[in-house]
């Protein structure tokens, strides 16, 4: 079982393409890119969290297509309302999620935080909503699907992506040198 981390999908939502500048003719184009690519990486035993803003209005359809156990962290486009009719889909919705995987303490938000759960110990940030707009403080990546091919990232990705960035302003250090 492999983990994977996306956000921003945005399926059924015309304008995001001309929001964002994407490179396709319509909807159901960009629908289907993002389908194709996501299984092409992600197996049915996989585990996804997918960091809000998944589509706009109904995407059961979507959703079944999608291989993986998908965790949603809810964002902005994410209503109680329009989630009922295939909240069934995900295995769990949450706000903000705080886990630990191969020991690294990792916070997942739709939205970028300035300072997260044990920053001063460098953990690290996963986020979506700006699109590659906003660019990262020290363990802190933007995991939106338009800047990384269309495809989700996958935790050795992400690995290899924080081993190049920067330790958190506010990380103390080692704490087991200070013992």
């Amino acid at each position: 079982m492999s983990f994977f981390f996306t956000a921003d999908t945005h399926f059924n939502h015309k304008r995001i393409i001309e929001y964002c500048g994407y490179p396709f003719a319509d909807v159901e184009e960009m629908n289907e890119t993002i389908i194709t690519r996501w299984n092409r990486v992600v197996r049915k035993r996989d585990t996804v969290y997918h960091l809000g803003d998944f589509g706009l209005g109904n995407c059961r359809e979507i959703a079944e297509r999608l291989n993986g156990r998908i965790i949603l962290i809810r964002g902005g486009h994410d209503h109680s309302r329009i989630l009922r009719a295939y909240a069934s889909r995900f295995s769990a919705i949450h706000d903000l999620l705080t886990l630990r995987i191969e020991r690294q303490v990792v916070v997942l938000c739709h939205y970028c935080l300035r300072v997260w759960d044990r920053s001063h110990y460098n953990s690290w940030h996963l986020y979506g909503h700006s699109h590659g707009k906003l660019p990262p403080i020290g363990k802190s990546l933007d995991v939106g699907i338009g800047q990384h091919d269309f495809t989700p990232w996958s935790w050795e990705e992400i690995k290899s992506y924080m081993k190049m960035r920067p330790d958190n302003f506010n990380y103390l250090g080692d704490q087991r040198l200070r013992k």
